[in-house]
């Protein structure tokens, strides 16, 4: 059976964004990840302080809601892999409206263990 709370987090996730994950330190102070995917989210612009996962206080710029697990460090860009450039794809910093994601947050839904809500905080 369905749960109405995951179908909702599915149909309010109407938006494309290109997710680059698996941050891997390249040993020269930078980051390497896998190649770029696009995900389904819903990207909530709304700037608040949240406590990142060591601890420090920081401003998101957005929350997003997803429908799969994202790494924190990962980056992330709204939109599409057709709005990116060969250079921003191979390295997601170079683009201004590329995201690194400060926070993920994946709570269980109530009496279950499987399925999940899941939140990002860039």
């Amino acid at each position: 059976m369905a749960d109405p709370l995951l179908d909702f987090v599915s149909s309010v996730c109407v938006q494309t964004a290109v997710y680059w994950g698996n941050p891997t330190p390249d040993g020269y102070g930078g980051y390497t990840f896998d190649d770029p995917v696009e995900i389904d989210c819903r990207w909530d612009g709304s700037t608040e302080m949240i406590r990142s996962s060591d601890g420090k206080e920081v401003l998101s710029k957005a929350r997003l809601l997803l429908t799969q697990d994202v790494d924190e460090g990962g980056i992330i860009f709204l939109g599409s892999l057709d709005d990116l450039d060969s250079d921003e794809e191979e390295a997601p910093r170079k683009s201004a409206d590329a995201w690194e994601i400060l926070r993920f947050d994946k709570t269980p839904l109530f009496q279950s263990a499987t399925e999940f809500v899941r939140e990002a905080y860039v």
